[in-house]
């Protein structure tokens, strides 16, 4: 009984957060433009943005929407660069870590307004810490870009989304995320402490500093609530471009 319980509790839960993608999937789809789709989709590390864009990847693709998917992590530049300041300097992580020129100039102004829809979604390879060029592809008028990461509704690039998503998790559960992704396969206690230091003297004042200086979900058109993962719950903020959701 108790085995069958559990079984019915994960495809209820697998149910709700298939509702609720879906459902956030439609909100994206009734943003209308003439160029194709920028969706940025926000929130601190560990927050959960990358497997929620993943997800509406998966959903908008069986809609028969063109998806575009790319991350902040394709763009960051050196590690010698990134940890100038200081391996765990928040204003390094803030300021050195990524390079958005080349973010608006390769993926997001050739998506835009204007633009020629000629883009490249990466920069950078952070296996090999080096430039990563990959070829041009030309995106079709009604694609989606979905791009997740942190630090995108900063002012220098708060122009160029035309939906923005913000994730939103305690910081503190982060820390709890982090430490259960980063250590489960080695165990490792060394692994937990860097983790703990990067997320506390790094990642989570990072944060701090972006809330402080950019205010991200006074921004948002979208907060995701995620600290439940199959219960997640969404507000749509009173400004945004969504329609009949």
């Amino acid at each position: 009984m108790l085995y069958r319980d559990t079984v019915t509790e994960a495809a209820r839960d697998q149910g709700i957060r298939g509702d609720f993608v879906s459902r956030l999937a439609k909100a994206i789809s009734s943003v209308t433009t003439t160029h194709p789709l920028r969706v940025a989709i926000d929130g601190p590390p560990a927050s959960g943005k990358t497997t929620l864009a993943d997800e509406l990847a998966v959903v908008l693709r069986t809609q028969g929407r063109d998806v575009i998917r790319a991350s902040i992590d394709d763009f960051l530049v050196h590690r010698a660069q990134r940890y100038r300041r200081g391996r765990y300097s928040a204003e390094g992580c803030y300021f050195d870590a990524h390079d958005r020129a080349a973010l608006c100039r390769i993926l997001l102004d050739p998506l835009g307004p204007g633009g020629d829809r000629r883009f490249q979604h990466a920069v950078f390879d952070t296996d090999t810490d080096a430039p990563s060029s990959p070829p041009a592809s030309t995106a079709p008028a009604d694609a989606v870009l979905l791009f997740d990461g942190v630090f995108l509704l900063r002012p220098e690039l708060i122009d160029r989304w035309d939906l923005r998503i913000f994730v939103s998790v305690p910081f503190e559960q982060t820390v709890d995320r982090a430490r259960d992704r980063g250590t489960a396969p080695a165990g490792s206690t060394a692994d937990t402490a860097e983790i703990e230091r990067s997320w506390r003297d790094r990642y989570i004042p990072a944060q701090q500093l972006y809330f402080a200086i950019a205010r991200p979900t006074d921004h948002a058109d979208i907060i995701v609530y995620n600290d439940q993962l199959h219960r997640p719950t969404w507000e749509v903020r009173p400004n945004s471009s969504i329609h009949g959701i």
